[in-house]
C-alpha cells in the first residue's frame, strides 16, 4: 500500500509537471492568437482589447493556476478558432482516437503472443529463421513510413480502400473499422515484433532455469515445457510491455492520423496549433501526456500485482 501511495504521488505530480510544461511551451511559440481571430480587422487597439477579453493580458503563472483550476472542474476552455467548448470540439475526435488506438493494441496482443511462442518452437526451422529476419525489419521501420507504404500498396494499387475517405463511425461502424484497419497495422505492426522478440528472448531465457532440467527428467518433451511451465512465467515483463504499450500506440495514432487522413486528436492537434487554438492544443497534449504517464504507472502496479517478489522503487 505504502508503495501504490508513493507512485501515486508521484503521478499527480508529474501530470502537473507535464501541464505546465505544455502550458508554458505554447506561451513561448512565436504568433500571437488575436491576430488570427481579428485577420483583416487587426489594430494594436483591437488587438489589446481582445487579449485583455481572451484574459491573455495577465500574469501567465495565474493563468496557468487558472487553467488548472478549470481543467479539474472539467471545464476544458473555448476553443478560439471555433467558439465553442473545448469539450465540444474533442468529443468526436476522441472517439475516433480511441477506436484506433484500441484496435492497433488488440491487434498487437492476438498476434504477437502466438508469434513469439512460435519463433521459440520454430526457431532452427525456415520459420524461425524467417520470421526473425522480418521482426528486425519490422521495428527498424517507423509507423508513419509503413503507413505511406499501406496506403500505396492496399490504397493505390489493390483498391481496398479509399485514402482520405475516411467513413465517419455514426454512419458506418463497419466502414470506419475497416478504414482504421490499415492505420491499426501501421502503428501495430511494428509493436507486434517487438513485443513477440521479447517473448521469444524471455522463453530462451526461462529454458535455462533449474525447474526445466527438471521437467526434462520426468519424460516432457521440449514443447510440453514450453507450453505448460516456461510461457507462464516468460510472461511477466511482456504483460508489463503490453500495458505500457498502449500509451506509446495513442502517441503513434496521432502521428499516423496525418498520414490516413483520419479526423481524429491527431489531425485536430496540428491545426490547432497552426491556427494559434491553444486552448485546443493544450488540451490534447496534456490527455495525451496523461495516457502516457498513467499507463507507465498502471504498468507499475501490474507489475506488483502479477509478481509480488518485484519491489517498486
Amino acid at each position: 500500500m505504502q508503495v501504490v501511495l508513493k507512485k501515486t504521488g508521484v503521478l499527480l505530480l508529474t501530470l502537473l509537471l507535464v501541464s505546465g510544461f505544455a502550458f508554458l511551451a505554447f506561451e513561448i511559440i512565436p504568433g500571437d492568437p488575436t491576430t488570427m481571430l481579428l485577420g483583416s480587422d487587426y489594430t494594436p487597439e483591437r488587438a489589446a482589447a481582445l487579449r485583455e477579453e481572451m484574459g491573455l493580458d495577465r500574469n501567465v503563472f495565474l493563468r496557468f493556476f487558472a487553467w488548472v483550476t478549470a481543467f479539474l472542474r472539467g471545464d476544458m476552455g473555448t476553443s478560439y478558432s471555433y467558439a465553442m467548448p473545448v469539450r465540444e470540439v474533442l468529443r468526436g475526435k476522441i472517439a475516433v482516437t480511441a477506436v484506433l488506438s484500441l484496435m492497433s493494441w488488440v491487434l498487437v496482443v492476438a498476434v504477437s503472443v502466438p508469434l513469439g511462442i512460435a519463433l521459440v518452437r520454430y526457431q532452427h526451422k525456415p520459420f524461425g529463421l524467417i520470421g526473425n529476419s522480418l521482426n528486425q525489419v519490422l521495428m527498424a521501420i517507423p509507423s508513419f513510413f509503413l503507413g505511406i507504404l499501406l496506403t500505396y500498396v492496399f490504397g493505390l494499387v489493390l483498391k481496398l480502400f479509399t485514402p482520405g475517405r475516411f467513413v465517419p463511425l455514426e454512419e458506418s461502424a463497419a466502414g470506419s473499422l475497416g478504414y482504421l484497419l490499415f492505420p491499426a497495422l501501421a502503428i501495430s505492426l511494428p509493436k507486434i515484433a517487438k513485443t513477440a522478440r521479447l517473448l521469444r528472448a524471455s522463453i530462451l531465457s526461462e529454458m535455462k532455469r533449474d525447474y526445466v532440467l527438471t521437467a526434462y527428467s520426468h519424460g516432457s518433451s521440449r514443447w510440453m515445457v514450453i507450453k505448460n511451465h516456461v510461457v507462464r512465467n516468460a510472461l511477466l515483463p511482456v504483460i508489463t510491455y503490453l500495458a505500457m504499450s498502449l500509451a506509446d500506440i495513442v502517441a503513434s495514432s496521432i502521428i499516423v492520423e496525418q498520414v490516413f487522413v483520419v479526423p481524429g486528436l491527431g489531425r485536430l492537434l496540428v491545426a490547432s496549433i497552426s491556427n494559434r487554438d491553444y486552448p485546443v492544443a493544450l488540451c490534447i497534449v496534456v490527455m495525451i501526456a496523461s495516457v502516457v504517464v498513467v499507463m507507465n504507472y498502471l504498468a507499475d502496479i501490474l507489475t506488483q500485482a502479477v509478481d509480488p517478489r518485484v519491489r517498486l522503487m
